[in-house]
């Protein structure tokens, strides 16, 4: 670690000047950045006025200071409401690629470079203006020597390079923060930044993004209302992607698609139950469908592009979410309660009636509101904000999950404000209850149990028979971890000290009644090498009794 921190010493000044000029100086301090790098002085004396900015807002400046990375960091971190407070979220979300496109000379390089082939050997033409730039890659709209019109993705020059290197520094500083801050420690910081570190990565190659796409294809192949581009394998590599090339109307063109007499409403629902589709039957859904990513086709078409950033739910976990949603819609504590704990890391110190009052304020917000006026997405990140209260840890697809239908709520209430996302999911989520009691699933999961504590019962007597040969070799070793156990050990070995004192004490005791009965029966004093006994004796004998005294008051437990 301190290797890397040695090779990227500029960035990590660079960070750390950053962090301490948007009033995170203490943060800085608290992680010893400022003694590690010999940062100078001033830098923690330049703001001596508190900064009137709210912590969200200097929070999405210091990203947007330090560049790509920690701005696509930021974009991943505010899925995470379960983690990061609401105010830092909410800044998080403004958060934009504000980056220049880079020049089309460097564009046919990387073409070159990856596909083996000049542009013009691969396309018949090739627009050398981007239609989008971002921090990680641009697209441009070309057409292959087929005829097929594309749209081709390309990464940004050197970006792998800057990312690695930035991604090394953030798990470097969840290390330190973990270490050294024990908020840090409850949260899993380190975990968090490892999780938000893969996403990136992920979208680092494209070849992810593309059997993303081809995966929600599949799901949608009967559906005759929804396209997904094709992918050109022939012509993609982590570097560059190329995709069909799909022109339509944004959802947010709600004007124009009045105008051209698009049915709102029909989209709206159409829209709303391929997501959840997606989410609650099959699995693996579109984690960001915003109006930039879903465009609107010639007879009302829905197309759906970018899928660098997709969720996974597991078959368990989609039974836990729709239990969610019945519980919400049922409005009852316990089973929201259990929804949580069966979604979620529960620590072994969760104040559990605290956690009870707390889902009971969220119920008895939506108590008496209709389900029309319900909003699914809402309230599931609320719910998943009692969980970071108590530092109950949502699995991050759980949470993509929660944000993905927060935004679509957002996109449906503009295409037709009267419908209901909570409505449309209640069938999805009945199906899934029926299909978990369903027959031949309940002896499928009971089936399973029995090969799983069955193979265990088989092990058990080679396990009893190894457990057994350890202890009569005398090899077998006893380990008792007790909280505060040192403490208690400390407190022990301070009462058996005194106890200790205390009987030599007695003893001493003892041997001068002795002493001084001899004297008195040989009516002369009992001398040792020239010292009296009886004098020395009770000189000795006082200062223990002094020593014991001052001991006993010292410790506050007289």
């Amino acid at each position: 670690m301190l290797g890397k921190r040695i090779r990227h010493l500029g960035r990590y000044r660079d960070v750390a000047a950053v962090l301490v000029r948007h009033g995170f100086g203490l943060v800085v301090e608290e992680l010893g950045l400022s003694q590690l790098l010999s940062l100078p002085i001033r830098l923690f004396r330049e703001r001596e006025e508190p900064d009137p900015k709210s912590v969200g807002e200097r929070v999405r400046r210091v990203i947007e200071e330090l560049g790509p990375t920690f701005i696509k960091i930021g974009q991943i971190a505010s899925t995470r409401p379960d983690v990061i407070p609401a105010g830092v979220i909410k800044e998080l979300e403004h958060l934009q690629d504000r980056v220049p496109s880079f020049s089309f000379a460097e564009v046919k390089t990387i073409i070159k470079e990856e596909l083996g082939a000049d542009i013009g050997e691969i396309f018949l033409e090739f627009e050398e203006s981007p239609l989008a730039a971002a921090s990680i890659g641009q697209v441009h709209r070309a057409v292959l020597l087929s005829g097929e019109e594309v749209a081709v993705k390309v990464q940004r020059p050197q970006i792998s390079g800057v990312i690695q290197t930035d991604l090394e520094i953030l798990l470097d500083l969840a290390a330190l923060a973990e270490h050294r801050l024990s908020w840090a420690e409850q949260y899993k910081v380190t975990e968090m930044a490892g999780e938000f570190a893969r996403s990136l990565r992920a979208e680092l190659d494209y070849t992810i993004e593309g059997r993303n796409a081809e995966k929600i294809s599949r799901q949608v192949a009967d559906d005759p209302r929804i396209h997904i581009p094709q992918i050109f394998w022939e012509h993609t590599t982590k570097k560059v992607l190329i995709m069909e090339y799909v022109e339509g109307l944004k959802l947010s063109c709600l004007e124009e698609l009045e105008e051209q007499g698009y049915n709102r409403k029909s989209i709206a629902e159409t829209l709303a139950k391929t997501i959840l589709q997606q989410i609650l039957i099959e699995g693996f859904f579109h984690a960001d469908p915003h109006p930039g990513n879903i465009l609107v086709l010639p007879g009302g078409i829905i197309a759906l592009i970018d899928f660098g950033m997709v969720g996974r739910l597991s078959p368990d976990m989609k039974q836990h979410f729709a239990s969610l949603v019945i519980a919400l819609m049922k409005q009852k504590t316990e089973d929201m309660i259990r929804a949580i704990f069966q979604m979620g890391l529960v620590p072994d110190d969760v104040k559990l009636p605290i956690l009870r009052k707390d889902v009971d304020d969220l119920r008895e917000k939506y108590l008496g509101v209709p389900l029309s006026q319900i909003h699914l997405g809402e309230a599931v990140n609320e719910l998943f904000a009692v969980a970071f209260r108590h530092c109950i840890l949502i699995p991050a697809d759980l949470t993509l999950l929660g944000k993905a239908i927060l935004t679509l709520e957002g996109i449906v209430a503009k295409l037709d404000p009267e419908l209901s996302i909570l409505d449309i999911a209640k069938p999805f989520g009945l199906k899934l209850l029926r299909e978990r009691y369903r027959p031949v699933n309940v002896l499928n999961k009971a089936w399973a149990n029995i090969n799983e504590y069955g193979g265990i019962l088989l092990e058990l007597p080679h396990q009893m028979k190894d457990l057994l040969r350890t202890m009569l070799q005398g090899r077998t070793r006893l380990e008792i971890s007790v909280r505060e156990l040192d403490s208690f050990l400390r407190k022990l070995d301070r009462i058996s000290n005194q106890l200790s004192f205390s009987i030599v004490l007695l003893s001493f005791s003892i041997v001068m009644t002795g002493l001084i009965i001899a004297s008195s029966l040989g009516n002369k004093p009992v001398i040792f090498w020239k010292i009296p006994a009886m004098e020395a004796g009770f000189v000795v004998a006082a200062l223990m009794f002094l020593w014991l005294l001052f001991s006993i008051f010292r410790s506050g437990r007289f």
